[in-house]
């Protein structure tokens, strides 16, 4: 069956009734993912350990199973990593993902026979979600590029295919859907990024290429080496027909001006919210805020209020006790075997019948160093309102705090990568600091108390992110750079540069 069949307007409407069908009441169907869970965990070493149960209850899974991050988890992990069976799920894992931790190492997530199709559905129905919203499919008669790491697998100890997600998932990408794919399986194994990016240029740049997918810090990268490679004005110059861009890993608002100047036009987006662990969400519709929670999918999720994540006890809710506009730490049990794992994402619900989210940075990256923990959608919304106010776009931006400065009061410093600077940059941090202490009072106390001064802008040259991230060994794949700090590790590499 080709790809005009298998992403057709008719197959999409279908799918969407049934997806907001299973969708409707997501607490019953996250009672049932539960139930289904649990009984196939109960015969595994970690069921075993643990108590798991058919029929437990959720209090009783949650009195029974602690909250863990991959660090908790290592004991169970590196059994099933050294080729034992059963160890968190029935029989051997398809796949390990490894991925960077910041604090525990390389980190070995479990990919099942019962899982991929999360990770492979998820992706499709975002597409025919897109399709059934549009109206039609015209993106699917040109190339589609994915930006991705390389497919080229290892093996762990225990005889398990090992590599990154995206590079797995390339192995299981639908026939229907390899005539249209770019860049070829050569190209995607070049390790180097951007001798894989150049070499993608190269290889896409006459190309009838319609459908763009990727972190939108790389493929910032990618559309400017191809208008560097090719001398058109904009991408719509190279691709006429370039109709739907796909992303997920980081908030897009911050990157929207400089795409749409990239671009030369407004094109429409789908998000998705894939990890490693799982592909927890994605965009339904064009004229909703959120993404749909994937409720009905091999995974059973938890909730922890942020401002109770680090409390020694803090509450764990379901889908049927949370709040709309309420900061979540996620919690996930899934059907490759991990039990209760922190993720160390924060959401916030924005309906709940359907569930739909926002994602709205990471639990353990803020800044905080005066007591203000200001979190990733505080900044990013006020870097919007700033440039809204100032003018300019910008490439990529870091936010650290500044304890010790050789004079005066503390302060916020922002990096700032510019592919427009604002003609007025003492205006654009004086927004960007309004912005942000509106939406954070903790924050604006303490410059109204005169502990900390309003924030220094610190403009960086062009590239500077990526020479960072290169000397942190972390330059492309599935890296990005962390928009937050509460050190001075990634300014000091920003500012650590010839």
């Amino acid at each position: 069956m080709g790809i005009k069949a298998q992403l057709s307007l008719p197959l999409a409407r279908l799918v969407m009734r049934g997806v907001r069908k299973r969708s409707a009441d997501g607490a019953a169907a996250q009672r049932q993912q539960f139930e289904k869970l649990v009984s196939r965990g109960a015969g595994t070493a970690f069921g075993r350990d643990h108590g798991l149960a058919a029929g437990m209850t959720v209090a009783d899974f949650q009195a029974a199973v602690p909250v863990r991050d991959y660090e908790g988890l290592r004991p169970w992990m590196e059994r099933a990593v050294g080729g034992e069976e059963g160890v968190v799920w029935p029989g051997k894992p398809l796949y390990f993902c490894k991925t960077s931790g910041t604090t525990s190492g390389a980190k070995y997530i479990p990919l099942t026979r019962e899982s991929m199709p999360n990770h492979i559905g998820s992706a499709r129905n975002a597409l025919l979600a897109y399709i059934a919203a549009a109206g039609n499919a015209d993106f699917v008669d040109g190339k589609m590029i994915f930006l991705q790491g390389s497919p080229e697998l290892s093996e762990t100890p225990g005889g398990v295919p090992l590599g990154r997600l995206s590079g797995i998932v390339a192995h299981h990408v639908p026939a229907y859907l390899q005539r249209n794919r770019l860049p070829k399986w050569e190209t995607n194994c070049i390790e180097d990024w951007e001798e894989k990016v150049e070499a993608i240029v190269r290889e896409t740049a006459g190309q009838d290429l319609r459908l763009i997918s990727g972190i939108p810090s790389w493929v910032q990268m990618y559309f400017e080496r191809l208008l560097a490679h090719t001398g058109a004005a904009n991408v719509m110059e190279v691709f006429p027909n370039f109709s739907l861009f796909v992303y997920g890993g980081v908030a897009f608002e911050p990157y929207r001006e400089r795409f749409r100047a990239l671009i030369g036009a407004e094109v429409p987006t789908v998000e998705l919210y894939p990890a490693s662990e799982g592909f927890l969400a994605w965009q339904d519709t064009q004229d909703e805020e959120g993404l749909l929670l994937n409720v009905a999918d091999g995974i059973f999720f938890e909730f922890i209020p942020a401002d109770k994540y680090f409390e020694e006890q803090p509450p764990r809710l379901t889908l049927g006790e949370v709040e709309i506009g309420v900061q979540y730490a996620v919690v996930l049990t899934t059907n490759a075997g991990l039990w209760a794992y922190d993720i160390g994402d924060t959401v916030k619900f924005v309906s709940l019948a359907p569930p739909r989210i926002v994602v709205t940075g990471r639990i353990k990256h803020f800044t905080s160093a005066f007591g203000e923990h200001v979190i990733a959608e505080e900044v990013e919304g006020a870097l919007s309102e700033a440039l809204a106010a100032s003018g300019g776009s910008v490439v990529e931006f870091h936010v650290a705090p500044q304890v010790t400065p050789v004079e005066g009061l503390p302060y916020h410093e922002w990096f700032v990568e510019f592919a427009e600077a604002p003609a007025d940059r003492a205006a654009f941090a004086a927004a960007a600091d309004a912005a942000l202490q509106r939406r954070n009072p903790y924050y604006r106390d303490l410059i109204t108390g005169s502990v900390l001064q309003p924030a220094v802008l610190h403009e960086v040259a062009a590239g500077a992110f990526n020479e960072a991230m290169r000397a942190l060994g972390r330059l492309g794949g599935q890296n990005k750079p962390p928009r937050l700090a509460n050190d001075r590790t990634f300014a000091d590499a920003l500012t650590s540069q010839p």
